[in-house]
């Protein structure tokens, strides 16, 4: 909300006469309770001889291609200066703006008597945009009949030296849209008497107007009300002061009519709109609106309009729509003489969805979608009323139309003391009552030892629902700055949980291996599983929607790790990246049968038992995953060596890595899962007798690298964490003093054989005195024989009470062979 600073020292004046402030001790006052500042501009300034001049007469020149005007302006002096514009919006009469010879406008623009257009220029008549004051550049400034004589200094007149203070308003304090609410937080925050300029006493009577008005249930409106005036002169301008405001907070100046109902909305919240009464038919209704009617809206937009649009309508169809924008049929213009001056309280959801349906925003829908004060609706009418007909004439009809819903305004109980026991602080006797009248609340004291407070807030803060809002402001108008700063002392603890270890040492052991940390996207695209050709009835298509997505295409919450980092590995490649190694951990969310929506509880109490089991119940599975993604090449080229491309072994060796890190043995086992490429894919599990699922690594599959843009060989993995066991005490290494023997074994099995099998027969043959082995060759030729492959295997044995001999260890070797011939069909080579 941008205001200029002299409304601001007018209305806190209007409580305490003698009150005196900077433009920096506004800015802090306005800090100290809570607001942030945006910007406090001071006007340009305009130096040399700006005046108000009177147009006494206008010659119309041809022959250009464009309407020009040579005018006749005076200035108070001997004889009229003669003055070349373009403008069109003033007639002879009006009182301008005119710089003379000698002015420097903003941006240093110089005035100088010139010859233009042939005629001799002597000054320039200015419009608000050169003045600096605001952005309306359509036409010349015309001031209202009386605002001064031609001659008097402009500088004066307009308040050049005047400040504007740019204050951001957050959605949960709408009463701040106003010069009201703003006024009453300087108050607060001076500690200074506050004279509401909305005060019960200025509205006018209720009683049967020129119009009767009818609320529709359906519409959630909670006010209206209407007031005929008659006679009105729509074409008079505003006064001044009226423009100033209007035009420093970023609304155009229009007619006295119209600008009354922007400047009432400005300095009280509430917004207004003005009717032709010529063009408005029997009864205005505030409903919803019917399926394809259709408004023709004040922006030049015929709109179709929604069932779910609340409208204003007479007996023909929409004249506007409710809170955002006035329908063209009942516009005011030149030639209007009644009008109907409107004020109400709408649905703030209602009018929320309506703009944003109609990409629609309006100064009057920024207010009611953060809720408008619904006891200020008659007052801001009268102050319109009497506005209008004192600047555009008129005859106000008595009776005000008028129609409500009655809504509850609930009550708080706290105990007296809580804002100091909340912040730790010893506040004055009497502070949270004065705080909490400050703010606009009635208060009731107990008279018990422990002091209760009954507090009903003000009908224009409706975010006041619960003690700790109260406490809120009672702590913020007391000052925030009085807390002292005192760090809370952390509570004794084991310190990070075997989960939470967990997880580090995987972040840590993957970085240290070459892998960089990534936090890719937590929704995913809605047709990827279709892209990916994942099966039915897989568990991955168990997705959980949001109802509001940021991207109406990603409105799945992840279900796997990969698309992500597939997505985000494509985006470096796409930036020239291709040498890559990213991974992220974090988790997916699998829906169940439970999941869906559950209907509010009430939070005012604890909520039972089978409410929150039903709640339990309801949310999706959410377990902890760690994903990996390679391209390119995993060692890169240089002095040393070609260089090796990532291949599914290194996907492997990642599942391999985060499994030590966790502190588990696992293995792997061929399978098929998309998206991986169904001969290079491995399932990890455990190595124990449960044999669970972990996860599987491999190469990606080659149509879902070609859809997703990735090099040819992409690899992957996708481990869930939560399914490896939890090692709370890590094994430790075993060192033995005695000596290893080494031995090799070259075995010959079927091609279709995995290694991995091997590997594990060869383990479990050996027993404990094999200490490792590690696969170093794979032959395939003549020579095995066609449909095999010979495995070479590195064997290393240790005892940890003795040294073996080569008797022990060519003992277990031959178990080992023995195992593998009976598990995988393996011969000595």
């Amino acid at each position: 909300m941008r205001v200029p600073q002299s409304w601001m020292i007018e209305s806190l004046r209007a409580g305490a006469p003698d009150f005196v402030a900077t433009t920096d001790e506004l800015d802090t006052g306005f800090v100290r309770v809570g607001f942030e500042i945006e910007e406090v501009a001071a006007f340009p300034t305009i130096t040399g001889p700006l005046v108000v001049g009177r147009v006494s007469a206008i010659e119309e020149l041809d022959g250009f291609k464009k309407p020009i005007r040579f005018c006749q302006v005076d200035v108070g002096e001997d004889k009229p200066r003669g003055i070349v514009c373009g403008a069109r919006n003033f007639a002879e009469g009006d009182l301008i703006v005119a710089a003379l010879p000698g002015v420097v406008l903003p941006g240093d623009f110089a005035i100088a008597a010139r010859s233009t257009y042939g005629r001799t220029s002597d000054g320039m008549i200015c419009s608000v945009s050169e003045l600096g004051i605001g952005n309306d550049h359509s036409g010349i400034l015309v001031l209202a009949p009386g605002t001064a004589t031609p001659g008097a200094s402009a500088h004066e007149v307009l308040g050049l030296d005047d400040v504007a203070i740019d204050v951001n308003v957050t959605p949960d304090r709408g009463y701040a849209f106003s010069a009201r609410g703003l006024s009453r937080e300087l108050a607060a925050s001076f500690d200074l008497p506050f004279v509401d300029p909305a005060a019960p006493g200025s509205t006018t009577t209720p009683g049967p107007g020129a119009r009767p008005v009818r609320i529709d249930p359906d519409s959630k409106a909670i006010r209206y009300c209407a007031q005929l005036i008659t006679g009105v002169n729509a074409a008079a301008i505003s006064p001044w002061w009226i423009q100033k405001r209007l035009l420093v907070a970023g609304v155009r100046p229009i007619s006295a009519v119209v600008d009354v109902t922007n400047y009432v909305m400005l300095e009280l919240g509430q917004p207004l709109h003005a009717f032709d009464a010529d063009r408005v038919g029997g009864t205005i209704t505030v409903r919803r609106a019917a399926v394809g009617e259709r408004l023709h809206t004040l922006d030049g937009v015929e709109r179709t309009l929604d069932a779910d649009d609340v409208v204003i309508a007479d007996d023909n169809g929409p004249i506007a729509l409710a809170g955002v924008m006035g329908g063209a049929v009942s516009e005011v213009g030149d030639q209007t003489t009644d009008v109907i001056i409107e004020a109400a309280t709408f649905d703030p959801v209602a009018v929320f969805r309506t703009g944003r349906r109609h990409r629609l925003s309006s100064e009057a829908g920024k207010r009611f979608e953060r809720s408008v004060d619904p006891e200020v609706t008659d007052v801001a009418l009268a102050r319109a009323v009497a506005l209008i007909t004192e600047i555009a004439g008129g005859t106000a009809e008595t009776g005000v139309s008028q129609a409500r819903v009655d809504v509850a305004r609930p009550t708080v109980t706290m105990p007296i003391d809580l804002p100091a026991r909340v912040a730790g602080v010893s506040y004055p006797e009497g502070a949270t009552v004065r705080r909490l009248e400050q703010v606009g609340c009635v208060v009731q004291v107990g008279d018990t030892v422990a002091a209760m407070v009954e507090v009903t807030p003000p009908s224009w803060r409706p975010d006041l629902r619960q003690p700790a809002d109260l406490v809120e402001e009672v702590v913020r108008l007391e000052g925030l700055e009085n807390i002292p700063p005192i760090a809370p002392a952390a509570p004794a603890g084991s310190g990070l949980t075997a989960a939470q270890r967990r997880r580090r040492s995987v972040g840590r052991a993957l970085a240290g291996t070459g892998f960089v940390e990534v936090l890719p996207f937590p929704f995913m695209p809605t047709d990827v599983m279709d892209l990916w050709d994942v099966p039915a009835d897989d568990v991955r298509r168990r997705v959980v929607s949001v109802l509001n997505p940021l991207e109406s295409a990603r409105a799945e919450l992840n279900t796997t790790l990969l698309p992500g980092l597939v997505e985000m590995a494509a985006r470096n490649i796409a930036r020239g990246q291709r040498d890559l190694a990213l991974f992220t951990i974090g988790q997916v969310v699998i829906g169940t049968d439970a999941t869906g929506p559950v209907e509010a509880i009430d939070v005012s109490g604890r909520p039972s038992d089978e409410q929150v089991a039903t709640l339990m119940g309801s949310l999706p599975d959410q377990p902890l995953r760690v994903a990996a993604v390679l391209t390119g090449s995993r060692e890169l080229p240089g002095p040393w060596g070609t260089g090796r491309p990532a291949e599914a072994a290194d996907a492997f060796e990642a599942a391999r890595v985060v499994a030590r890190a966790a502190g588990v043995r696992v293995r792997l086992e061929a399978d098929t899962h998309v998206p991986f490429h169904p001969g290079r894919c491995a399932r990890v599990v455990t190595d124990d007798d449960d044999a669970i699922t972990v996860g599987w690594a491999g190469e990606l599959h080659p149509s879902i690298v070609e859809k997703s843009a990735l090099p040819a060989r992409a690899c992957a993995v996708e481990l869930e964490l939560d399914r490896l066991p939890i090692r709370t005490e890590l094994p430790a290494p075993q060192l033995s003093l005695f000596p290893a023997v080494l031995q090799d074994v070259a075995v010959v099995v079927a091609d279709t054989v995995p290694a991995a099998a091997v590997e594990r027969a060869l383990t479990l043959g050996a027993g404990e005195l094999l200490e490792d082995i590690r696969l170093y060759d794979v032959f395939v030729g003549s020579q095995v024989g066609e449909g095999h492959k010979s495995l070479t295997f590195a064997l290393r044995f240790r005892a940890h009470d003795r040294t073996l001999t080569e008797d022990d260890a060519t003992a277990a070797r031959t178990a080992a062979v023995e195992r593998a011939s009976v598990e995988c069909g393996a011969r000595l080579r």
